[in-house]
């Protein structure tokens, strides 16, 4: 799908046909699109394929009059079992002389923010502000999204007791998968963006170094926040293991308890019901009573011993 978009009166605008400085959004294109993509607009082929690859990684590439940036931008996703996960996907912009494209497998947040104007003071026409500000817009999706990491991990932590729940222990286990992602995608990108900052690959402008050392300074935090928020849910995952193995000797005892005292009513039975002769108090009432009275002494022994 190809939409184009522009901004007027600082305010963005669909439009029906691309023109001077107007913003190209492909999104998860057929083999017709991509086609015109290559002939029509004369982007690069290797560009357009780049794009569109799931397993691409953060990069800035020049050819020709063309520039390729492929940032990874954060996804969040509910899967069948309701639980909250995060992954990432590579977003291809690439800058010619007339238009700035955003090309990518899927539509995504950042995409929708930026064509119904969430992202504020958008400038198409200003290609190199645009692109900085979609890639501050997907610093701040990050974010957002640790944040939400650990609000989730926050309330599993306090569902420590409840431990034996795996649908928890699963929601963990992909946090931590999607920290693992952010991680790896925050690098990369802080890499492509440094190479902006030199300025041989991208055109600035005074006025654009502001908003650039603003996106550094807020994908540093993300790093950090990133690396924190993975030692945490690691320390909660070793928490939670920790609660498990009690919890399973907890039970392991219990049933051990039982095992020993539903076997003291059968040993007197068995002993009693033996064919000898000469047995105490060989009457009916007598083994019923002697196995209550240690049914509870030994009980109460095994009880004392659990509480010290």
């Amino acid at each position: 799908m190809i939409k184009f978009y522009k901004t007027f009166e600082q305010k963005i605008t669909e439009i029906n046909e691309p023109v001077s400085g107007c913003w190209i959004s492909v999104v998860d294109p057929n083999p017709q699109e991509i086609k015109e993509l290559i002939d029509d607009y004369g982007l690069d082929s290797g560009f357009v394929k780049s794009s569109l690859d799931d397993e691409e990684t953060s990069r800035i590439e020049r050819e020709d009059n063309q520039t390729l940036i492929i940032v990874d931008s954060p996804i969040s996703e509910v899967d069948d079992d309701r639980n909250l996960s995060f992954y990432t996907i590579p977003i291809g912009i690439i800058i010619t002389e007339h238009y700035v494209f955003t090309i990518s497998v899927k539509n995504s947040r950042i995409i929708d923010e930026a064509s119904s104007g969430i992202i504020k003071n958008i400038t198409t026409n200003l290609k190199t502000r645009f692109v900085l500000q979609i890639l501050l817009r997907i610093i701040t999706l990050f974010l957002i999204y640790l944040k939400q990491i650990d609000k989730i991990s926050s309330r599993a932590e306090q569902e420590l007791h409840d431990a034996m729940k795996n649908k928890i222990i699963m929601q963990l286990l992909e946090l931590e998968k999607s920290l693992v992602y952010f991680s790896t995608s925050l690098k990369a990108n802080e890499v492509t963006i440094k190479k902006i900052q030199r300025g041989r690959v991208l055109k600035l402008y005074d006025e654009d170094q502001d908003l650039l050392d603003d996106v550094l300074i807020e994908i540093k935090q993300a790093i950090d926040m990133s690396n924190i928020y993975s030692s945490i849910l690691s320390r909660i995952m070793d928490a939670f293991s920790y609660v498990i193995s009690n919890n399973l000797n907890f039970v392991m005892w219990r049933l051990a308890v039982i095992t020993i005292i539903m076997a003291i009513p059968t040993i007197v039975y068995s002993f009693y019901g033996m064919n000898t002769e000469g047995l105490p108090m060989a009457v009916t009432w007598f083994p019923s009573l002697l196995s209550v009275i240690l049914t509870f002494i030994v009980a109460f022994f095994l009880f004392t011993m659990k509480k010290k």
